[in-house]
């Protein structure tokens, strides 16, 4: 495991020059990462292509093989996230906090870099761009670790962006990639307190878990997304009908897509049906409770295990609630505080669901799928947090930094 800790050495020695380095120097440095990467689609494609076929060779699923693939145009949408995080504000240096003491004293909060980030990630080679681009702006080294079904892919990006990063007056090393060692690389890496000062695990809830459990560093994650969509009694018709067909087809297999269905009795037996034809004419499987059934004979039985699934999939799971204190009761007991929306027209009923809902994101009369870094003006983001320390949410710029204080004085002493 020399080799992973050399390199965890290297991103160390980086992480000063980097946390030093200039707003100016970093937008250089960004912009050259998209033009190269733009210039490099042929390679990258030719990368991704062998990956691809290895995927399907070993079997892994539709959704798995969609995250791997990459086409010219997702290629080129990489490269714009990236332009669009040199065009946001740098959070280094940032003033959080200024006031001034009856002593003369004047305090200032101030952003500042983490440091070293390790990154460990599955399927999508977009999160090799997104990630190097985020933490280079934020002034945070970074080691990736991706899986090996991205391994060419995720080679071919890391190369392109961490040469022209270095062409434009970067540390390369900096900018770490581990391509060999597997699961002990990792484990390895985990124990790495002295050099890693924080891990993003982005994947699966098994692989979120082993992180965690396995680590002697601070992980900021979430197991998974079980999202709620409330229809309350005051929602509109044809926004509770959009809102809910978005939230679940929009694309099913993310953490953010809705994976149940709550709709408040009073309204039920009039919007239900609709809602449910405009679902399965989109090819969802409805799984419901007894009223949901009765309203919808063609749903499935809903199981107790259907409650707290996330299904990534074209399922999903209605229940009909009496009122909202059912509807924040079911979201208490079976959510993962990750993202939960409510719809309705009344001003009163939307206050009270998100003062009492406490998800990282809660939506009043739009999509749960709008929990997303770029949706949310951050260019691209590092993953979404359920955590309540330190970040939560969509993680960009902002969350990738942490603070120090600076006092000023005139000669003050304390008494």
């Amino acid at each position: 495991m020399s080799s992973a800790r050399t390199l965890a050495a290297k991103a160390r020695r980086s992480a000063t020059a980097l946390a030093e380095a200039s707003t100016e120097l970093k937008n250089k440095a960004l912009l050259a990462m998209a033009d190269a990467l733009e210039g490099a689609v042929d390679p990258v494609l030719r990368a991704n292509a062998l990956d691809v076929a290895g995927a399907r060779r070993a079997g892994l699923s539709p959704s798995l093989i969609g995250r791997l693939q990459l086409d010219a145009g997702k290629v080129r949408r990489i490269a714009g996230s990236i332009r669009s995080i040199a065009a946001l504000p740098d959070p280094v240096g940032r003033v959080l906090l200024e006031r001034e003491r009856p002593n003369g004293l004047k305090i200032r909060k101030i952003g500042v870099p983490i440091g070293v980030i390790l990154i460990i990630y599955e399927s999508r080679p977009n999160v090799t761009a997104d990630c190097m681009a985020l933490c280079l702006k934020s002034g945070n080294s970074v080691i990736l670790k991706g899986g090996s079904e991205s391994a060419r892919s995720n080679r071919a990006i890391h190369g392109v962006l961490r040469r022209a990063a270095a062409k434009a007056g970067l540390p390369a090393d900096a900018f770490g990639l581990i391509t060999a060692g597997g699961r002990a690389a990792v484990a390895q890496l985990l124990k790495m307190n002295d050099l890693i000062d924080l891990v993003i695990p982005r994947g699966g809830e098994g692989l979120i878990r082993s992180v965690a459990a396995a680590s002697r560093i601070p992980v900021i994650k979430h197991y998974k997304g079980v999202c709620h969509v409330y229809v309350a009694p005051g929602a509109d018709p044809d926004k509770a009908r959009r809102i809910a067909v978005n939230a679940k087809t929009h694309n099913p297999g993310v953490c953010n897509a809705m994976e149940t269905l709550l709709v408040d009795r009073s309204v039920a037996g009039r919007l239900l049906p609709l809602i449910a034809t405009d679902l399965a004419g989109k090819g969802v499987e409805l799984r419901g409770d007894a009223e949901a059934r009765r309203l919808v004979p063609s749903m499935k039985q809903a199981r107790e295990s259907d409650w707290p699934a996330e299904y990534l999939d074209l399922v999903l799971a209605v229940r009909v609630v009496d009122g909202m204190e059912a509807a924040i009761a079911h979201i208490r007991k079976y959510g993962s505080a990750h993202s939960d929306a409510i719809v309705t027209e009344d001003a009163a009923e939307a206050r009270e669901f998100a003062r009492r809902v406490d998800s990282a994101c809660v939506f009043l009369n739009c999509s749960t799928r709008f929990n997303d870094g770029g949706e949310f003006g951050m260019g691209a983001e590092m993953g979404i947090s359920t955590d309540k320390l330190h970040a939560r949410g969509p993680m960009g710029l902002e969350e990738l930094t942490s603070y120090k204080y600076v006092v000023t004085g005139d000669g003050q002493v304390r008494s």
